[in-house]
């Protein structure tokens, strides 16, 4: 296996995402930026805050026009300036969020006190179930995706976990997508304007981990609000509605095919979908090299209190 790139640094990722539009973005007090790695609960968070800002709703066509994804094109050669004025379209006289795979510097940190009041909320996963997660999500691409930006299937597509490691996140150094966004957020995850969560606490506490976003974005809402934000955040509604979440009106061809977003989001089961104790020791060890204060690694392992 390949060792860890000497700067640490994360990938660049496929060529529909351009995290440099974010540096482009004009900022408002209240907006909302959902900060993700990898298949690590991003489309869950998008539509939690979504349900928060609104209140609970299940009107809506594609959470991806309610909560655009701010570094993503959606064909070869669109201006960037395009993603730049949806997004300064956006209403004035509502609050706006925006979901990206991106860390600072990437996406650019307003802290308190610099003239704008953004929330970021940041969630970060087991870097094994998310990884595994990675594979069938990359294989549910459509064809007509692939093609339209000249990335042949096989590129990144296999069909095992151990081939799809090796040949796909190891040879590309694609460790860092994980563990470069942990060691970029870590110092800055006890900022005020910060909310740091885990994967597998929100599994554990769907309702408690919910609640904490509100409080920290400051959303208030009424118990049949609070009803509905529950229903509609839930697994079973969500995959009962999994249309709404496989970002069909962010691109004219088809991103994915269907059962690509919401897949099974389960805690704790990555060995049953391919990972090795090989893939395992060589994961955590490229992991430290990126990222090497071992409270960290430890925290995006395990999930639990953030310390100090």
């Amino acid at each position: 296996m390949n060792d860890v790139p000497e700067d640490g640094a994360p990938p660049s990722g496929p060529p529909w995402i351009v995290p440099e539009i974010q540096q482009k973005i004009a900022w408002r007090d209240g907006d909302v930026v959902i900060s993700v790695p990898i298949k690590s609960g991003t489309t869950w968070t998008m539509n939690i805050v979504h349900q928060l800002l609104t209140g609970g709703t299940d009107d809506f066509r594609d959470v991806y026009e309610e909560v655009p994804w701010i570094e993503f094109l959606a064909f070869p050669g669109q201006p960037q300036e395009v993603v730049v004025e949806r997004v300064t379209a956006m209403p004035t006289n509502t609050r706006r969020a925006f979901k990206t795979h991106s860390p600072p510097p990437a996406v650019p940190f307003q802290s308190v006190g610099s003239g704008t009041d953004v929330k970021y909320v940041v969630i970060m996963r087991n870097p094994e179930e998310a990884l595994v997660s990675f594979r069938p999500f990359l294989n549910k691409h459509s064809d007509a995706w692939y093609e339209l930006w000249g990335v042949p299937r096989e590129a990144l597509c296999r069909p095992d976990f151990p081939s799809f490691y090796s040949d796909v996140i190891d040879a590309n150094g694609m460790q860092g997508a994980i563990f470069g966004f942990l060691a970029a957020w870590w110092p800055l995850r006890n900022e005020p304007n910060v909310l740091f969560l885990h994967f597998s606490d929100m599994k554990s506490d769907h309702q408690g981990s919910i609640r904490k976003i509100a409080e920290f974005i400051g959303e208030e809402l009424t118990e049949e609000q609070w009803a509905n934000v529950l229903e509609f955040t839930s697994f079973p509604w969500m995959k009962a509605n999994e249309g709404k979440f496989e970002g069909r009106t962010a691109s004219e061809i088809p991103i994915l095919n269907s059962g690509a977003m919401i897949r099974k989001g389960a805690v704790g089961e990555a060995r049953m979908d391919g990972m090795t104790e090989e893939i395992s020791q060589h994961l955590r060890e490229v992991g430290g090299q990126i990222c090497p204060d071992p409270v960290a690694i430890k925290w995006v392992y395990e999930g639990g209190t953030l310390l100090n």
